[in-house]
């Protein structure tokens, strides 16, 4: 585990997704402080790892839905069900249009939803509004 901080945590099986969102983020200056996990289980060891706690929390958890090993429901349900992790951020980003799975999300505590949009631009543009509000207009906890 790297003790550097980190700004944003990227839960992302997809390489191809997780190399594009971190390119939208690049194009804004946001992306020389991420932290990319490529599952479920790698996400809840970082965040519950007895080191963690050491840490100074992300300021925002990019979570995708549909991971290998553990789900991002089953993430998000953890997050949130911990003192430590509660009132982190976590916005759901995924390809899931389902309602039950925004309903779920929302009901668990997600922050925000965000449908991964299939053309580039448009995805390049949701990304960069993403980082714009996340990482310089939203206040985050002291």
């Amino acid at each position: 585990m790297s003790n550097l901080p980190c700004e944003i945590v990227l839960v992302e099986d997809s390489d191809e997704d997780a190399e594009l969102t971190l390119r939208a983020l690049n194009r804004r200056n946001f992306a020389n402080a991420v932290h990319r996990l490529a599952d479920g289980a790698a996400a809840l060891d970082f965040f519950f790892h007895p080191d963690a706690s050491a840490k100074p929390p992300p300021r925002v958890v990019l979570l995708d839905l549909k991971l290998p090993k553990v789900s991002g429901l089953d993430v998000l349900r953890r997050l949130k069900s911990e003192e430590r992790t509660r009132t982190m951020p976590v916005v759901i980003l995924t390809s899931s249009k389902e309602d039950r799975d925004l309903t779920e999300a929302y009901r668990l505590g997600a922050n925000s939803y965000i449908v991964k949009p299939v053309e580039f631009d448009k995805f390049v543009q949701a990304i960069e509004t993403f980082g714009m509000y996340w990482m310089l207009v939203n206040q985050p906890e002291p």
